[in-house]
């Protein structure tokens, strides 16, 4: 994995979670390929973390595919027997029965995906915050997602959270200084001319410069990508 570069300041906000001594549920969004996962894994590395993300939608994925799905994740990431998956109650009383104490991380990634489908997601999400994530005081609960306009509506702005959201942050794109530093163990074979040109394409989405060829041109670095 490449070195993790920028967002110096979303890092130090979920850092700061650390030192309370309440649980902490955090909402992170921005479009695909921003850094979202990326972000999380740096804050994570030392950190005791589980992991579960939606699958994309399609045309025949229904809100009983999420569960199952979810369910399959949970039997892989806790080395359990596959819960039942009909209903998002019963996979959280689950969760929560393995997350009760100890500094713990519990990231939802792709939340919109999760829920989309199933108009009692989001109640049962609350209830499972409220009667079970919430007890224990080193829990860090993570909702991440790419249709920031889903998660505006259903969770920044629903009277269910309101008062439970500890840190909401929305990515941007990074600023130039920082994705010049993508070229820094290369400095010799890469002009500011020809960063520029790169990053004028690509724009400050970590996931296109990450692909960069440091010692190509602009133009082979552009054509590739393209």
């Amino acid at each position: 994995m490449a070195d993790f570069i920028g967002r110096g300041e979303e890092l130090e906000e979920l850092n700061t979670l650390l030192k309370k001594r309440s649980p902490s549920l955090v909402v992170i969004r921005g479009r695909r390929r921003i850094g979202k996962s990326r972000l999380i894994a740096e804050f994570c590395k030392t950190l005791p973390t589980i992991s579960f993300a939606g699958i994309p939608p399609t045309k025949n994925t229904t809100a009983q595919s999420q569960r199952e799905e979810f369910s399959r994740q949970m039997q892989y990431e806790l080395k359990i027997n596959k819960p039942e998956a009909d209903d998002w109650g019963i996979l959280f009383r689950e969760l929560v029965a393995h997350v009760q104490s100890g500094p713990r991380v519990v990231v939802l990634d792709e939340i919109s995906w999760l829920g989309s489908k199933d108009p009692d997601f989001l109640g049962k999400l609350k209830n499972a915050w409220d009667m079970g994530f919430s007890n224990n005081h080193q829990l860090i609960l993570i909702l991440c997602g790419s249709v920031s306009s889903w998660i505006e509506k259903n969770i920044l702005s629903s009277t269910g959270f309101v008062g439970r959201i500890s840190l909401s942050m929305q990515l941007k794109e990074l600023p130039l200084k920082e994705c010049a530093k993508f070229w820094s163990c290369q400095e010799d074979r890469a002009s500011a001319y020809e960063v520029f040109k790169v990053l004028s394409v690509t724009g400050g989405i970590p996931r296109y410069i990450e692909e960069i060829i440091p010692n190509e041109t602009a133009e082979q670095n552009i054509a590739r990508l393209c």
